[in-house]
């Protein structure tokens, strides 16, 4: 079966599951998890899409506007889709033709629908085998250029041009940056998601990059210094990349995702850090979102194979974030 075979396969259960005629896709996300990575969006700080996949017994359709359509016919390669275009100032009108009288499943709450939203992010895992091959891919070229942004920063340089600098890189591989957070100095010490700003680098820097391409989302991030470590430094980076790594290896198939947490808890114990772990997540798995979910002590959720996390174990001063692939043999760095 090819990829979308599989995922219609997946809906078409949850269609029975839940009692629904028909889904209808609205949120980015979704629409490019359906799609096999195609751009659906314009504005990025935006989780609805440009258009709308409908999904119904015996059809698929793109619904969209007049503005849109020729752009996702053309070049994102919905040729094979239905593709019926509303005038951009009277929507919905294809939607409420084609859904009259149906019971209607979707991607968020509505007077008129059941929320399936829950229900279509469990439906992300497990990853078929071309979306490892785009992960693969991604978290590769997103670990290069980031790594070869982080060996250009030089002292004097402010947070604002360091995060210029990565959003480049990102857009030089054809990914979008949905995510670049710098900290420098002191501003690392205490800020856990540091929004750049006009500080100036002088020691140590942390670069934090969440890069969309084909949908999905590498989440990495990298920690720089110029001269001399101090023992200080060193025993807090050690201290999470020594936690990223329980964490990692606790992230088997079929392990509960609050055993996983314990895990976490104790290494942060282990490394001299107990409490830090209360001040910031510490991530989850990953897909078509910089997290598909955030671990906590009390998840529910259990480990797929193959399914990509990402932790990201912090303290003040240091933090360790890879995206990883976890399948039947182990796990795999995607982002080295």
């Amino acid at each position: 079966m090819d990829e979308y075979a599989i995922k219609r396969e997946r809906l078409q259960r949850l269609m029975a599951e839940r009692g629904v005629d028909a889904i209808l896709l609205a949120r980015a996300a979704n629409i490019a998890w359906l799609s096999g990575g195609k751009r659906a969006y314009i504005d990025t700080s935006s989780e609805q899409g440009v258009a709308q996949l409908l999904v119904t017994g015996d059809g698929r359709y793109v619904l969209t506007n007049n503005i849109e359509a020729e752009r996702l016919r053309g070049e994102e390669g919905f040729s094979d889709w239905e593709i019926l275009a509303d005038s951009w100032y009277a929507p919905g009108g294809h939607l409420q033709r084609l859904t009259q009288g149906l019971r209607l499943g979707a991607d968020g709450p509505g007077p008129d629908n059941v929320d399936l939203s829950a229900d279509l992010i469990a439906l992300r895992a497990p990853l078929t085998a071309p979306e490892i091959a785009r992960y693969r891919s991604l978290g590769h070229d997103a670990g290069a250029a980031l790594a070869a942004v982080a060996r250009r920063i030089r002292p004097g340089m402010t947070e604002y041009a360091i995060a210029g600098q990565m959003a480049a890189a990102a857009y030089e591989i054809g990914a979008v940056p949905i995510v670049a957070l710098v900290a420098c100095d002191e501003r690392l010490m205490t800020i856990r998601h540091p929004l750049p700003t006009g500080a100036r680098l002088e020691r140590t820097a942390m670069l934090v990059l969440c890069a969309r391409r084909d949908g999905l989302i590498a989440n990495l991030t990298r920690l720089i210094h110029v001269g001399p470590v101090s023992e200080d430094m060193q025993r807090r980076v050690r201290a999470v990349a020594a936690i990223d790594a329980r964490a990692i290896q606790a992230t088997r198939p079929g392990a509960r995702v609050s055993d996983i947490f314990a895990t976490i808890q104790r290494a942060y114990a282990d490394a001299g850090f107990a409490n830090e772990w209360q001040h910031h997540h510490q991530g989850g798995a990953c897909s078509y979102n910089s997290r598909d979910y955030f671990a906590t002590p009390d998840s529910s959720d259990v480990v797929q194979a193959p399914q990509a996390f990402a932790w990201n174990p912090s303290v003040p001063g240091a933090k360790s974030e890879d995206t990883v692939l976890i399948t039947a043999d182990g796990y795999e760095v995607l982002t080295p």
